[in-house]
Parts: C-alpha cells; sequence; structure tokens
C-alpha cells in the first residue's frame, strides 16, 4: 500500500499538484494540516481515501483536528502538532500516541521533514511543500510503503526548485 503524506502547503497548490502527479497512483492521502485553501480531498477522494486534520491556519474549516486511524495492523496518529509543541520538543506528541494506542504519529506545523521513532512510536513529519525550513529549504513530502506483513518503510522525498 503507498500512502503519500503532504503537510503544510498554505493554498500554494502549484507543488501540491507536481506531486500528486509525480506519485499516482497512491492508495491513500494524508495530510496533517495547515491546507488553507482549495479542499485538496474533494478531486483525490474519488480516487483513494484521503485524511486530512487541520492546522492552526486553517481558520473556520470544518476538518478534524485530530484522528485515529488504522493501517494494516498499525494504529495511527494524525495531528499537526501544535498542540503539542511540536516546535520545542516531541515529548508531548510521542506520550500522547502512545496514551490513544497508536505505534505511528503523522503530524506537520515545524515545516522540516522527520522519520524517527521515539520510545516504540514512529513519528513522521513530511515538512512543507511551500515553506521548507530545513538546511536546503526543499519542498518535501513523505512517502509510506505499507506490506501486506505489517512491515513499512518511508522515505522523504524533495522536489527541485
Amino acid at each position: 500500500m503507498k500512502i503519500l503524506i503532504v503537510s503544510d502547503t498554505h493554498g500554494r497548490d502549484d507543488e501540491l499538484d507536481k506531486v500528486l502527479e509525480i506519485e499516482k497512483p497512491f492508495d491513500m492521502l494524508v495530510h496533517c494540516g495547515d491546507v488553507e485553501g482549495r479542499e485538496i480531498y474533494i478531486e483525490v477522494a474519488a480516487e483513494c481515501p484521503c485524511h486530512i486534520i487541520t492546522g492552526n491556519n486553517d481558520f473556520f474549516s470544518d476538518l478534524p483536528r485530530e484522528e485515529e486511524i488504522r493501517l494494516g495492523v498499525h494504529k495511527v496518529f494524525l495531528t499537526h502538532g501544535h498542540y503539542y509543541g511540536v516546535s520545542r520538543d516531541l515529548r508531548d506528541l510521542v506520550e500522547e500516541a502512545a496514551s490513544r494506542g497508536c505505534d505511528i504519529a503523522m503530524f506537520g506545523h515545524t515545516h522540516k521533514p522527520l522519520v524517527e521513532v521515539r520510545q516504540g512510536v514512529t513519528v513522521i513529519n513530511p515538512g512543507s511543500l511551500s515553506y521548507p525550513r530545513q538546511i536546503g529549504r526543499l519542498p518535501s513530502y513523505a512517502v509510506m510503503d505499507l506490506k501486506q506483513n505489517g512491515l513499512f518503510e518511508v522515505e522523504i522525498r524533495y522536489l527541485e526548485k
């Protein structure tokens, strides 16, 4: 199963459109907040399941603040991350995910890509397609390859400027 994970597009949809074209076909889209604009799930949802949560800049949005989903044997906690202080530390995010029985947490907000395991929770931040903040400042996203046996790999991918 191929899962496309994006975040912090902030209404700048050109990069998102490029990624959707590059990565199709994919089996699921996850957007970790700060969509700020077009309802991307309307067009993608016709082709695959979408899970999109609200970020701190998604004013007047009816998107959920957080969500828990199942990916095979894994339980995944989706959040933008700002309520858990992810800009300072990931401790509160990891504790919240673990308290919900989740072994994966996907988040955004920092605009910096990250994939690592903390206290048994795989934390995934795809970075930002619009305003990257990591060294090199290339727009980034993540692709998860989930095998039927439950094993998975996550790769951070970059768009060239």
